[in-house]
This record gives structure tokens, sequence and C-alpha cells, in this order.
């Protein structure tokens, strides 16, 4: 006889209630005194949609060739002070920009931030941005 470890949790667990006697909980690996079954093995949903993809990028941009090329970050801190920082990376010089965002990381935030550190660089220098997933 075969037993997974799968059948071997589901019988440790109280039926009905879904938790476990403290004693039995700390015997187990996880330490969980609440049921978490495995996931399911079909696909998984897609976090990003109609993104292009960093392979997809012009050739002027993979080479470093030509300045103005940029790519992103985001730098979260802990989630007590709720802080970050955005990093904007010039990729022909290596250049660096810090965005500093203290309140928040949301979107509106970072994008806010990305527009005064860039309108400060001349207009041969913005050429394109490539912010990693």
């Amino acid at each position: 006889m075969q037993v997974s470890h799968e059948t071997i949790h589901q019988a440790l667990y109280v039926q009905g209630r879904g938790s476990l006697r403290l004693k039995v909980a700390t015997a187990l690996r996880s330490g969980r005194v609440t049921r978490r079954p495995q996931r399911s093995e079909g696909p998984r949903p897609q976090r990003f949609r109609e993104m292009v993809m960093i392979s997809d990028r012009p050739p002027e941009i993979e080479d470093r060739a030509v300045p103005g090329h940029w790519e992103g970050d985001l730098i979260i801190g802990s989630t007590s002070s709720k802080s970050a920082i955005g990093t904007l990376l010039e990729r022909t010089t290596g250049y660096v920009m810090l965005l500093h965002l203290p309140g928040d990381h949301t979107a509106r935030t970072v994008a806010d931030a990305m527009i005064v550190a860039m309108n400060a660089l001349p207009e041969q220098l913005r050429r394109s941005t490539t912010w990693d997933q």
C-alpha cells in the first residue's frame, strides 16, 4: 500500500473545522495550524498582458551604441515604512538616477517621479525606457 504526503496531511487535520491541535501542528514541517491545500496543476493566470518582451527591443538598444535608452527598476523597502527607490540606468554610459519614493510606490507615483527626473535631461538622452518586471 502506498500513501502520499497529501493523504497524510489530510488525515491529520480535523475534518469539519480544518484545523489541527497545536501539539500535532508543531510536528509538521510547516507548523501551520490551518490547512493550505496544494495548488492545482492547471495553467497559471498571466500576470502581465500585452507587453513587449525585452528580447524584442530594437538592435540599437541591445548593442548600446546610441545613448538615451534607459532601464528602470523598483527597490521596495520594508512593509512598515512603505518606502521605495526607483532606479533608472542609462545603458550606454551606465549613468544611474535614483527616484525617491518615500510615501508609496504606486504606478502613478513612480511615473510622476520618472517624468520629473527625465525632464531634467536633454531631449536626445530621452529615447526609450524599459522597465524591469
